[in-house]
């Protein structure tokens, strides 16, 4: 069985992975909002279905992007309270 040492050790790390992947879905995002807006400017006053559709899926990843990401705070805030009691 790992020490508290190496438990905390290992945590951290997590931690610090965690907070990589929290910065790429930040980068993700604001990759997809500037596209979503690309789009709604190249498209503009387009009556087809299939634009709104496009635009429908973009605020889908969008939201779930940001689902992902409160996701990860929880994940953060368990493991830290999981620090705590060690």
């Amino acid at each position: 069985m790992a020490s508290v040492a190496e438990l905390k050790a290992a945590i951290d790390v997590a931690l610090q992975q965690i907070g990589d992947g929290q910065g790429a879905v930040h980068a993700a995002a604001e990759k997809l909002a500037e596209a979503q807006q690309t789009l709604a400017g190249a498209l503009e006053g387009s009556g087809h279905e299939t634009v709104d559709a496009a635009q429908a899926s973009l605020t889908q990843a969008g939201q779930e992007l940001e689902d992902c990401l409160a996701a990860t705070l929880v994940a953060v805030e368990q493991a830290q309270l999981y620090v705590a009691t060690l």
